[in-house]
């Protein structure tokens, strides 16, 4: 009977296999041939390469279905792909001399698009599409389903997703860090490791990308954060070229001698990536064996995330955004009955700037379909905003339509001692991951005494237990009753809030604002209450970031609690409150108005509010503004400015992409008032090689060549050499964007460049993808390398 490999790992390290694309480059695979096929076709070669690397001491086999999916093979060709892929793993270990345990891995790579709002992939579509995989791949019986290679934590999610709802098999999930040691699309490790954890992941890591040295700095974030095994797959690492044949730089021994080190800090979970042979799993498993396996610690991190980071809660106060709520608000009901997304946008937008680190998102009014809506402000709010977001609804339906599309970790608000509430909430909190408010009451109501909440508290972190659940999980609000009803009120709610910190070791949270309602000057008491809710253990409130009283208030208690370095932060809001603006002279009404267009405009289309900078655009000319200058003093300045944050890594792709969507919107406003053709440059043609799917970075250069003004045509991806050169004689295009993803798919742009050599000497040819250099470029001879999109955009300026 084969070993549990979750209980091997208990005491065991595991070792993976290496690369698979250069071997079957050495094999022979012609370019343009999906690697995927050769399990069909030269069941022999996979089975062989499977083989080598069981020898080699590998536990683990990746069947040969990395790029396996509905996207690039027919329903039948999937079924025969994965299956024969399983098969030639399965011969692999039959015929392998190898005595140590072994299992079979389904390997899923990810799609090559983008998932929407940044692409045209819709989410559920995604997940379908991983779902197909994963159905056929359980039933060929495999043994643990592995995402790998995710360098968009959306698209993570999706697959984990695909994973956990239609297999029960273990999921282990590494993601492709970049340099800056964040996704493409700028998730951080910690980020990371609160999705997946929260998802319920059995083993979570990084693997691609980089050689081992440039990984450690991830690798160590992932050690530090995460409490279960982590798993390392690097590159051998920088690819070349010599003599035509693509070569890596790191030698086995040195490959063993960098993992190992990582194996010393505590990594369970060891293997390679691009340019790793066999030779370099031999090396790794023989040069380690003497160093002690690490059992996994809980680090008992309690995290919400976005899609690029995540809030830790235990230490200084989390403030929560409270203006995305309807209630006592008469303008934001009336936004909600009109659908108007722009306003809750606004509205957090606004919070973000005043300070606030997690944004409440409660859209329910009893006349509009909350789970709709609340599907949608999520949705929209996470295109404009990297703040994490809480899911405030007291509807399982609305929440779960929510969570489902979520993109991190959210905070679910909320859950209470009601049975009704936690059968229907905690199941949604394990299959989603989240940090649960858990609110003081139940079938009797609220509680009159602080024992009696916390009795709740305790009747709730026993209930959760049953579901998988930790306290590091739930955050409990002891509900903040108004003074103005019953003059003891604060104080219960204060000895409620103090014994769950203190006896329970909870975190707990507060909508603090409620304690003043039907007084005057309310934010002098609602400020005072934040006061001392703090000195008795608050983790977070739910509040007014608008308040001027309330962030004196936190700031200060910063500074006097010692947890803030220097005063910095209280410094820093200091000045914003001496701060004046010098006198402007005076306008006309319409000269006003027309100013205040152009500086909404820039930051509409920087905030990636794309209604809201088309309407803009509108208002700017019909008031007098010239449509050339709309372009060129207003949305130009602003893409130049998001791409100026992009390259200095302070602005994400999301934020690039959301901000060249408002852009294009604007654009279109303009070519209603002046012909399109005043705008264009060059002429550009674009694909993705033959035998790559992996569209995603083609598509963003698309997007934004278009805003600056460049005449793109896309040729999708997957495109023969001869497709391409007919375009481009076809366009006379100046310009070539040539793409490739895959180690195994540059032997096919080295032959679209040779042919478009042949046929159109004079045209410059731009390359790019994750397995490219500047060097790499050169050799197989391409004019120019652009390392991102803003690189692309640099390079056309200076060509033409």
């Amino acid at each position: 009977m084969k070993t549990n490999i979750l209980e091997y790992m208990k005491s065991n390290r595991l070792f993976f296999d290496g690369g698979m694309g250069t071997l079957l480059q050495a094999a022979g695979i012609p370019a343009g041939v999906y690697p995927e096929s050769w399990s069909v076709t030269h069941p022999e070669v996979i089975s062989s390469i499977h083989r080598s690397y069981l020898d080699a001491g590998s536990n683990v086999i990746t069947a040969n279905t990395f790029g396996a999916s509905c996207l690039k093979f027919s329903d039948t060709e999937l079924e025969a792909v994965i299956s024969a892929a399983v098969s030639c793993a399965r011969s692999a270990i039959d015929d392998s001399s190898a005595n140590h345990p072994s299992w079979i891995a389904l390997d899923v790579g990810p799609t090559g698009k983008l998932l929407a709002p940044l692409g045209d992939l819709g989410f559920e579509e995604a997940v379908e599409i991983f779902a197909k995989t994963i159905r056929i791949g359980v039933e060929c019986g495999v043994d643990l389903v592995l995402i790998e290679t995710m360098n968009d934590s959306y698209e993570t999610k999706a697959a984990l997703l695909a994973a956990k709802e239609n297999s029960d098999l273990p999921v282990f999930v590494t993601n492709a860090y970049g340099e800056d040691g964040k996704l493409m699309t700028g998730a951080d490790p910690l980020a990371m490791v609160a999705l997946l954890e929260g998802m319920g992941a059995d083993a979570i890591g990084v693997n691609c990308s980089l050689g081992p040295k440039a990984l450690m700095g991830v690798v160590e974030k992932y050690l530090e954060y995460s409490s279960v095994p982590v798993i390392v797959q690097p590159n051998a690492g920088i690819p070349r070229v010599v003599d035509g044949s693509t070569v890596f730089d790191i030698s086995p021994s040195e490959f063993a001698e960098d993992v190992g080190e990582m194996l010393r800090l505590g990594v369970s979970v060891a293997g390679g990536c691009c340019g790793t042979t066999p030779a370099h799993i031999s090396e790794l498993v023989k040069n380690t064996a003497d160093i002690p396996h690490t059992p996994v610690a809980e680090k008992n991190l309690s995290l919400v995330s976005s899609y690029t980071h995540a809030v830790a809660f235990g230490g200084i106060p989390v403030l929560i955004g409270e203006r995305i709520n309807p209630t006592g608000k008469k303008l934001f009901k009336e936004a909600l009955r009109r659908k108007d997304m722009d306003y809750i946008l606004k509205e957090g937008l606004a919070e973000e700037e005043c300070g606030a680190e997690i944004l409440d998102v409660n859209v329910g009014l009893p006349e509009i379909d909350e789970a709709s809506m609340l599907r949608d402000a999520v949705r929209e709010l996470q295109a404009v905003t990297a703040l994490p977001l809480q899911i405030d609804t007291a509807d399982p339906v609305a929440m779960e339509a929510a969570l489902r599309i979520y993109n991190g970790k959210a905070m679910i608000n909320s859950v209470n001692g009601k049975r009704e509430s936690m059968d229907a909430v905690f199941p949604l909190v394990k299959k989603y991951g989240g940090l649960c408010v858990a609110l003081t009451l139940d079938e009797a109501g609220i509680p009159a005494t602080a024992e009696g909440r916390v009795a709740i508290a305790e009747k709730i972190l026993s209930e959760a237990a049953k579901y998988g659940i930790s306290k590091k999980d739930i955050i409990f609000d002891p509900l903040a009753m108004t003074v103005s009803a019953d003059k003891n009120a604060a104080l219960v709610t204060l000895e409620a809030l103090e014994s769950i910190h203190k006896r329970l070791g909870c975190l707990t949270s507060l909508g603090v604002s409620n304690v003043s309602f039907g007084l005057p000057c309310r934010d002098t008491v609602t400020s005072t209450f934040f006061a001392m809710a703090m000195t008795r253990g608050l983790s977070a409130a739910i509040m007014n970031p608008y308040s001027t009283e309330m962030m004196k208030v936190y700031h200060a208690f910063r500074t006097l609690s010692g947890l803030d370095d220097n005063c910095a932060g209280y410094i820093a809001f200091a000045s914003t409150l001496s701060e004046t603006s010098s006198p402007q002279p005076k306008a006309s009404p319409t000269e006003a108005r027309r100013l205040s267009y152009e500086g909404e405009l820039q930051g509409a289309i920087v905030k990636g509010m794309k209604d809201r900078a088309a309407a803009l655009t509108r208002e700017f000319i019909l008031s007098g503004g010239k449509p050339l200058n709309a372009v060129n003093d207003h949305i130009i300045p602003a893409l130049n400015a998001v791409g100026e944050g992009f390259e200095k890594k302070t602005v994400y792709l999301p934020a690039l992409l959301m901000s060249a969507e408002a852009a294009s919107r604007a654009f279109e406003v303009v070519k209603e008032h002046i012909l399109a053709s005043n705008t264009k440059k060059a002429t550009v043609v674009l694909a993705t090689v033959k035998g790559d799917i992996h569209d995603i970075g083609k598509n963003i250069v698309k997007l934004l060549l278009e805003n600056y003004g460049y005449e793109v045509c896309d040729l999708g991806r997957d495109v023969p050499a001869e497709a391409v050169a007919e375009a481009v004689m076809r366009t006379g295009a100046e310009i070539v964007g040539l793409s490739a993803l895959m180690t195994t798919t540059v032997p096919a742009m080295e032959e679209t460049i040779k042919l478009l050599r042949e046929r159109s000497p004079e045209c410059k040819i731009i390359v790019g993808g994750a397995v490219l250099t500047a060097d790499y470029a050169s050799a197989i001879g391409a004019d120019y390398y652009a390392a991102d999109a803003m690189d692309a955009v640099r390079i056309l300026s200076k060509i033409c």
